[in-house]
């Protein structure tokens, strides 16, 4: 990760369009709030995320807790990925990437010997203060909504 954010330290403000409108960190004072980020909508490892962090939508809502996936995809191309999955979770358009820069997941990657920036897979829980609790760095899909929320609930 090109910005190195440490657990315990203020997460990066940010300001997106959503899915249910503009979301700020501020909007999620006073709540933990799970911000994932993913490098494409519609693909086969972010489709399987945001339906698992669907399935488990009602426990973080009971838990306190708002979910929010990000990626740089445009506000219509998420709009068709959510209705076409009918997927419970916010998704926010860090099209600009400014977000993406701030987390520190718009990284160097390398695919069959190409060279390209694209964004890491990533989980920040951010505390109802605006701390970072826990980092999911490199995230692996499998059983990851879970592991999350399992760690909201010790939060709590």
């Amino acid at each position: 990760m090109a910005k190195e954010l440490k657990e315990g330290a203020k997460a990066p403000d940010f300001r997106m369009e959503s899915t249910d409108g503009p979301v700020t960190l501020a909007s999620f004072r006073g709540k933990p709030l799970v911000l994932y980020f993913y490098p494409k909508d519609d693909t086969p490892g972010c489709t399987t995320e945001a339906l698992d962090f669907t399935t488990l939508a009602k426990d973080f809502a009971k838990a306190g807790a708002a979910v929010v996936g990000v990626s740089k995809d445009t506000m219509a191309r998420h709009e068709k990925f959510a209705t076409k999955h009918a997927l419970g979770v916010t998704l926010a358009s860090d099209e600009d990437g400014a977000t993406c820069e701030a987390y520190g997941v718009w990284v160097e990657k390398q695919n069959y010997g190409r060279t390209y920036m694209g964004i890491q897979r990533a989980t920040f829980l951010i505390g109802a203060d605006g701390k970072i609790l826990r980092i999911w760095p490199k995230v692996r899909v499998k059983g990851h909504a879970e592991e999350v929320l399992g760690a909201v609930r010790e939060a709590a």
